[in-house]
C-alpha cells in the first residue's frame, strides 16, 4: 500500500543570530538593519539543527504519536509537514489534502469574524463554498460559539479560538489531520470531547498525526508513536513500548544537564549511599499528599570540590520537569565548606503541593560557577502521591499545570461608606 506520508532524510536548520528572508515583511526588516551591521560583531552566527535524518512512512488510516520533551523537533517536523515551513535537506511526500491544528487560531485572521474564518479557513484546505456550508452547523455546533459567530476573532478568548479552530480542522474532512499540544488548551470537558471526535476521525479512515504530553491520550487514540530526542527519532513502533520507552529513560535522556561530558557512574569525588523519600517518620514510597515529607540523602565526599552544589530534579510520570530545588536555596555554612566525609543531607517537600500520580527524582552535583558537573544519578528515586480521602479539596487534582498547591486565602469585608 502507498504511504499516504512518506519522509525522508528529513533535517531542518536555523541560523541563531543569522537573517533570514521567509517574507516581504523580513526582507525590509534587514534593509532598515543593514546600516547598523558595522557596528555588530563579525562573529559568524551560530547553526541549530531542530531535525536531523528524519525518515518514517505513515499508512492510510493510521493514528501516529510524536512524542518527546520540548525542543525535540516536534513542532518543526509538524510545520514542514503542513508545508508552513521548508526542510533544509530531505523530502516530504503528502498524498492527501492536509489539515493542521498547531497553534491557537493557526490561519485565522484576527480581524474576522468566527463565522468569516469558518469559510476562510476551509477555502485553505481546499474545500469549496458549498461543502463548508454543508458542515458550517455542525462546525458551530461543536465548539459550543454560536452567540459569537459575528464577532472579530480577536475579541475570543484563547479557549474559544481553539474550539473553533479544532471544529474546522476536523469537520472538514482532511485526509491528514495534523493536531499539536494545542488541545490543553481547552477545558477538561472539551478536551474529551476533542478525543472523542478525533476517534471518529479514525474510525472513518482519515490519517492523524497527534502530538502530545498526555501519553495516557496518544496512548489511547494512538497505534503507533514516534519518540523524537534532539531532532532525531529515538524509537518507534507500538505506542505502549514508545511511551514505556520513554519514561523509562526520560531522565537519562533528558537530563538538565547540557554539557557533553558526564561524569563516570563511580565518581571518585562522592558516593551516594542512598536516596530515600520519608513521611511520619518512616520511609516509604507511597505519599499522602496532604502532609509534608522528606528527602533523605545518604552520601560520602571523599574529595570535596570547591563550589560544589547538591540538586534534586523533580519529575511527574510523563518526564515533565515538576521542579528543582538544590542546597544553595537557603545558604548554610555545610554547603559553602564541603569537607570528607559522610552525610545526610534532607529536604522537607510541603504538604498540598504535589498531584496525584508517580515521581521520579534525579540527584545530581554540579560547580555554580563553573560548568562541570561532579556526580550525576538519574531516576535515583521514585514514589507516588495520593490523595488519602475524596472531599471538596480532591478536585485539585484536575486543575492545570504540574502543581496544585493548597494555598491561603484571607478574605476580608470593607465597610462602605454612606
Amino acid at each position: 500500500m502507498k504511504p499516504i506520508i512518506a519522509v525522508e532524510g528529513l533535517g531542518k536548520r536555523y541560523r541563531l543570530g543569522g537573517q533570514t528572508h521567509n517574507s516581504l515583511r523580513d526582507a525590509v526588516a534587514s534593509i532598515v538593519r543593514a546600516p547598523l551591521k558595522r557596528f555588530r560583531s563579525s562573529s559568524s552566527p551560530k547553526t541549530l539543527w531542530a531535525l536531523k535524518d528524519v525518515s518514517f512512512e505513515v499508512a492510510p488510516g493510521e493514528v501516529v504519536g510524536i512524542i518527546g520533551r520540548n525542543g525535540a523537533g516536534k513542532s518543526t517536523l509538524l510545520k514542514i509537514l503542513s508545508q508552513i515551513t521548508r526542510p533544509t535537506t530531505g523530502r516530504v511526500a503528502l498524498n492527501g489534502r492536509v489539515g493542521s491544528l498547531l497553534e491557537v487560531g493557526t490561519g485565522f485572521h484576527s480581524e474576522l469574524t468566527g463565522r468569516e474564518n469558518v469559510f476562510l479557513n476551509g477555502a485553505i484546505l481546499g474545500m469549496t463554498r458549498a461543502e463548508i456550508q454543508r458542515k458550517f452547523d455542525e462546525i458551530v455546533s461543536f465548539a459550543e460559539t454560536e452567540q459569537f459567530l459575528d464577532t472579530p476573532v480577536k475579541h475570543y478568548s484563547s479557549g474559544m479560538t481553539v474550539r473553533l479552530a479544532f471544529a474546522v480542522a476536523a469537520h472538514l474532512e482532511p485526509e491528514i489531520l495534523i493536531i499539536d499540544e494545542v488541545l490543553t488548551i481547552g477545558d477538561v470537558e472539551f478536551q474529551k470531547k476533542c478525543l472523542g471526535k478525533m476517534d471518529e476521525v479514525t474510525r472513518a479512515g482519515r490519517t492523524v498525526l497527534f502530538v502530545s504530553h498526555d501519553l495516557n491520550s496518544v496512548n489511547a487514540i494512538c497505534e503507533r508513536a514516534l519518540l523524537l530526542h534532539e531532532g532525531q527519532i529515538v524509537k518507534s513502533g507500538v505506542t505502549a513500548d514508545v511511551t514505556r520507552y520513554y519514561l523509562d529513560h526520560s531522565n537519562s535522556m533528558f537530563s538538565p544537564i547540557t554539557w557533553s561530558t558526564r561524569p563516570d557512574a563511580e565518581a571518585k569525588e562522592i558516593q551516594l549511599n542512598s536516596i530515600s523519600a520519608w513521611q511520619n517518620g518512616m520511609a516509604t514510597s507511597a505519599i499522602n499528599c496532604r502532609e509534608p515529607f522528606t528527602i533523605h540523602v545518604d552520601y560520602v565526599i571523599n574529595d570535596p570540590v570547591r563550589g560544589s552544589r547538591f540538586y534534586l530534579v523533580f519529575r511527574d510520570e510523563h518526564g515533565e520537569i515538576i521542579f528543582t530545588t538544590s542546597d544553595y536555596d537557603v545558604m548554610t555554612s555545610e554547603a559553602m565548606t564541603r569537607r570528607p566525609g559522610r552525610f545526610i543531607s534532607r529536604v522537607e517537600i510541603p504538604g498540598g503541593l504535589l498531584k496525584e500520580g508517580a515521581y521520579y527524582a534525579s540527584l545530581g552535583v554540579d560547580v555554580r560557577d563553573n560548568p562541570k558537573l561532579v556526580f550525576a544519578a538519574d531516576d535515583a528515586l521514585h514514589f507516588d502521591v495520593f490523595e488519602p480521602e475524596d472531599d471538596i479539596q480532591a478536585g485539585r487534582h484536575k486543575r492545570a499545570g504540574g502543581i496544585a498547591p493548597l494555598l491561603n486565602w484571607e478574605i476580608s469585608e470593607i465597610s462602605l461608606g454612606k
